[in-house]
């Protein structure tokens, strides 16, 4: 949710935020239209009741292509699981999830002025609570490639950047692409 924090952060000061880069953010369109309300304390005991399973599966629905050093991003999240620590990391998590429902940036995007660049991995399918969505909607909605376009649109002063076969995380899926990208905007602008 990186992208949806720094949208907001610079909406609200925009004098600080001269430039803005987006990866693949959640956000782009309003889940509140296809995917049913989850109270906070349905959220909660879901996180505290993930499996390892689960969240292995959770992981790899990020990348194209899953490989074994993406494992090391599930045994982080498993030793939290195993902390005294996680109800507090659960609950974080379900207040994160509630605020991502409740609170959609994508009608925000037009006011954005800062140069932004916009990485939007063509094979990212990411929906937020897209296990309750309608079946026959799930072949609409996340759809990133045009998502990414939209929001390309809607941003003024932005240049959108689609990088093909890869999913939700650019920057450890194609870290090439992503940097060369990354350094092209900051040394253009």
């Amino acid at each position: 949710m990186g992208g949806m924090l720094a949208t907001r952060f610079g909406l609200m000061y925009p004098e600080a935020v001269t430039h803005l880069i987006l990866e693949n953010p959640i956000g782009l369109e309003d889940y509140r239209l296809f995917v049913p309300y989850t109270p906070v304390e349905e959220a909660y005991r879901n996180e505290l009741n993930a499996t390892e399973d689960g969240i292995r599966n959770y992981h790899k629905a990020y990348y194209v292509n899953w490989k074994p050093e993406y494992e090391e991003y599930v045994q982080i999240f498993l030793r939290w699981k195993a902390s005294g620590e996680f109800p507090r990391l659960a609950m974080s998590s379900a207040l994160t999830s509630q605020m991502i429902y409740e609170q959609p940036v994508c009608y925000e995007f037009p006011h954005i002025k800062a140069k932004t660049l916009l990485v939007i991995g063509q094979s990212d399918r990411t929906v937020v609570g897209k296990a309750k969505a309608k079946k026959e909607l799930l072949s609409v909605v996340g759809q990133y490639p045009e998502l990414g376009r939209k929001t390309g649109r809607l941003i003024a002063n932005s240049s959108l950047v689609e990088l093909p076969d890869v999913g939700h995380i650019p920057h450890l899926e194609a870290p090439d692409l992503f940097h060369k990208e990354l350094l092209k905007f900051i040394k253009a602008n």
